[in-house]
Order: structure tokens, then sequence, then C-alpha cells
């Protein structure tokens, strides 16, 4: 764990033993020994920066929000130098987890993020156009990468259907840490490649109503496949085809720089990719050159009301070369 140094002057040995002892205790997931002992830092250095900083890093790691930002909020009063601390990304996460806009505005600006004007009637910041990036949720249990949009510095919409044992769904936002914890390649038509972050889910920010289902289909070409993900983007929601777009990664190689299939389409074969090649399911993973399965395993996002008639009518459109069964909702 990286306690950022920035002293005027080289605090006690008290105050650097208690810290080193903290933040071990914190790797070990006892969040409430390690706040006796920055506590007990606090008091004992209370005019160093690090001192709250380190406690609102360990009130963030408890999703305690408020006391995040109190801490926060003294860390940033005794900096010496402003932007680029990362104080002020902390007091920007715990602002946007609490809806407080203002803060969160202040915060990103302060860090040397050029905030636009825009807002909603509730002060959210908008139109900031971070672009595109990847979120690993649940990053402490059974991890998954997804890809989403950036809403601000600490935001994320989920742009993927992630698997059910996520326990998230299309269209949630959630709130993400601030340090990249690896990387996604994406080669484009002309063969320019582009990396993007990969950011640790901290939290859900906004659920969404919109269920996950589950389907089996046949689906004698790719473009039968493609034609549902374009029925259901074309209403709104989404499809996605498990059967390729899932790789079961290590722990390592997800940590790491690792090429995706987004972007031009063509599937994207590494040594890296621990899944089964061809294989339908959530362990699938369609390699260069595999031949097509038509068995598919699917995942939609779309409301009960709608999701019968989307695949009615996907079948409708081409009923010699596509069939569905076995639909089930996951979460």
């Amino acid at each position: 764990m990286r306690i950022f140094g920035r002293a005027r002057q080289r605090p006690s040995t008290d105050w650097r033993l208690a810290t080193h002892r903290a933040f071990t205790l914190i790797d070990d997931g006892r969040y409430e020994d390690a706040g006796e002992l920055l506590t007990r830092a606090a008091d004992l250095e209370p005019w160093l920066s690090e001192s709250w900083f380190n406690l609102a890093l360990l009130h963030k790691f408890r999703h305690d929000w408020e006391r995040s930002r109190a801490a926060g909020l003294r860390a940033v009063a005794l900096l010496e130098r402003h932007a680029g601390a990362p104080d002020w990304w902390n007091v920007g996460i715990a602002a946007t987890a609490l809806q407080d806009w203002p803060l969160a505005r202040r915060a990103w600006q302060a860090y040397g993020l050029d905030v636009p004007q825009q807002q909603d009637v509730s002060g959210e910041p908008l139109g900031m156009a971070l672009g595109g990036a990847a979120v690993r949720l649940s990053p402490e249990g059974e991890s998954e990468v997804v890809w989403g949009r950036r809403l601000d510095p600490a935001r994320m919409v989920i742009r993927n259907i992630p698997l059910p044992s996520s326990g998230r769904r299309w269209g949630e936002v959630v709130l993400h840490d601030g340090v990249p914890n690896g990387e996604r390649t994406i080669v484009g038509p002309e063969g320019h490649t582009t990396v993007h972050p990969v950011f640790d889910e901290i939290e859900l920010w906004a659920p969404s109503s919109v269920p996950t289902w589950v389907v089996l289909l046949e689906a004698a070409e790719e473009s039968d496949r493609d034609a549902l993900e374009r029925l259901a983007a074309e209403a709104g929601y989404a499809a996605e085809d498990w059967s390729s777009s899932v790789r079961l990664l290590c722990r390592a190689c997800s940590e790491s720089r690792m090429p995706s299939e987004q972007g031009d389409g063509l599937a994207q074969h590494d040594p890296h990719d621990h899944s089964v090649p061809g294989r339908p399911g959530p362990l699938g993973h369609t390699g260069a050159g595999m031949l097509w399965s038509p068995e598919r395993e699917c995942g939609l996002a779309a409301p009960a009301s709608l999701v019968r008639g989307l695949l009615d009518g996907w079948v409708a459109d081409s009923p010699d070369t596509r069939e569905w069964r076995d639909l089930e909702e996951v979460c």
C-alpha cells in the first residue's frame, strides 16, 4: 500500500510506525484496527496532510463517504501544492458518492481537470467527454471487466451486459477508483491501436431497472447473431453474444495490458486467454480462425414485456436460419 510523501518535515517515528502498521492491517482487511492506528497518527501529527489523506483513504475503502469527505478536506487544507495532488481526487470520489456536486466540481478543478460549466438541475457536472474505458466489477471477488462510458472522473455507465455472477446490470452506473488497474487495447480498422484504462469498481452508484436474460440461440451465420444485437439496440436495449465476448483471464493477465475484440470486430486471439476456444457459454471464446458454431449463449438486457417480442421478431425475419429457446432471467 503506497503512502504519498509530501511532508514539510520528517514525521515522528511513532507516526511512521503507526501508519505502516495501519496499512498492513488494511491489506488484511482489518479496517477497524487500522482506523484506530491512523487516528492515533493524526493526533500525533495533525499538521501533516498525509495524516488526513490516509484517514480519507481508509474511509473510502470502508465506503464511509461522510468521514472520507471530512478527512479529505482537512488533507487538502494542509497541502503545499494542489494541482495533481491525489488528496483532491479522493475528495472528488467522496463528493460524487454523496452527490455533493459543488465540492466534486471544485475537487476535479483543483486536481487540474477541465470541468465544463454545463450541469443539470441538481448541479451535477455534465459534458466532461472523458470517452470510453473499462471497469472491473467486484474486484475483490469473481471479478469481470466490462466496457463503459465515463460520465466524470469517478463514474461510469456499463455498456456491456455483465454476467449474472457480477450482480450488475447493463446501464447501471458504478463509482470507480481513480488509479487504473490494467489496460485494454483496441485495434481499429486501419490498424491504429488505442489504449484504454481499466478502473476498479468501488460500489454501485445508480441501479438499472432493466433485467438481464440469458437465452440459447441457433444462429446459422454471424450475420444472424449480429441482427439480434442490432434489433435490441434499435429498441434502446442490448444483446450480447457471450459465447464470443467472454474470456477467462487469470488475475495477473486481467490487471495487465490486454488486447480486446472491441473495435474492428475481428477476433484477437492471445496466449493469455484461459477460456475454452469455441465453447458456447460463459467460458467460451472464439479465437482467430475458429469455425462458427451456430449454438450461441446470448445475454439480453430488456424489459420482461419486450424480450420475447424481440426474439420472436428476430426469428420472423429469417425463420430458416434462426431459433431461440431456454430464456431465463438471471439478474
